[in-house]
């Protein structure tokens, strides 16, 4: 994991200087040309997409976003197939890309945050969700950036997302939970955000207090497995 963390900084900075002269490099075409060129890519693509030929359909994309700089579309598709096939260094770096022509872009955030995640750069990808939540106020989002805050032991600021979660999830809000290794459960929001202040309070030895949030957590879903398993830690 640190390996591929490294492999993504470079080629961030790779990038940078590639960028640079990228527009340098692109040959010039007349307009209608272009036109044509494009519309012929477009029909592979999707072509590729109905027979799913992903490498045909990521080398059209590539095709499209260097003839056509300026439309982010392109990136955007791009960034998608990558993250839908698991490729999150390329989804992170290209959706990063995305974020410094425009930082308030949900989808290059939804795409950077969940990939860098998944790259275990979690110091990089908890911004992304911060900015995802200010930006839609979307409770996932601030569950996602508390949980981060957690694992990082910044207790203090996933103490306040939790407590805005709390105070704020909505009744409908699920979220799911691994019950066993094959069974996944759904809880509600809130009873999640008791959940992690029940943790955090254990990672700072505060088994009182933590009790007490996995109390709260368990009486509003009397199923909630993971809840029940952190309450035996308090004893």
């Amino acid at each position: 994991m640190k390996r591929t963390f490294l492999l993504l900084l470079l080629a961030i900075c790779a990038g940078n200087l590639a960028a640079q002269t990228a527009n340098d490099s692109i040959p010039k075409v007349d307009p209608k040309t272009k036109s044509a060129l494009n519309a012929a890519d477009q029909m592979v693509y999707q072509a590729a997409m109905r027979y799913n030929d992903l490498d045909i359909a990521k080398t059209k994309l590539y095709e499209l976003m260097i003839r056509n700089p300026e439309d982010i579309r392109y990136m955007e598709a791009l960034a998608s197939l990558y993250f839908d096939a698991s490729q999150f260094t390329s989804a992170a770096l290209i959706s990063l890309d995305l974020l410094e022509l425009n930082d308030k872009n949900i989808g290059a955030l939804e795409v950077a945050a969940y990939s860098l995640e998944q790259l275990g750069a979690l110091d990089r990808a908890l911004p992304q969700f911060e900015s995802l939540y200010l930006l839609t106020g979307d409770n996932f989002s601030l569950y996602k950036s508390a949980f981060i805050q957690y694992n990082l032991k910044r207790y203090d600021e996933a103490m306040n997302s939790v407590n805005m979660l709390v105070k704020n999830a909505k009744p409908e809000e699920k979220i799911g939970f691994p019950k066993t290794q094959t069974e996944t459960q759904e809880v509600s929001m809130k009873a999640a955000a008791l959940n992690l202040k029940g943790l955090i309070y254990l990672d700072q030895n505060s088994k009182v207090e933590a009790k007490t949030a996995f109390n709260e957590a368990i009486a509003l879903d009397p199923a909630f497995e993971q809840a029940k398993e952190n309450l035996k830690k308090t004893n």
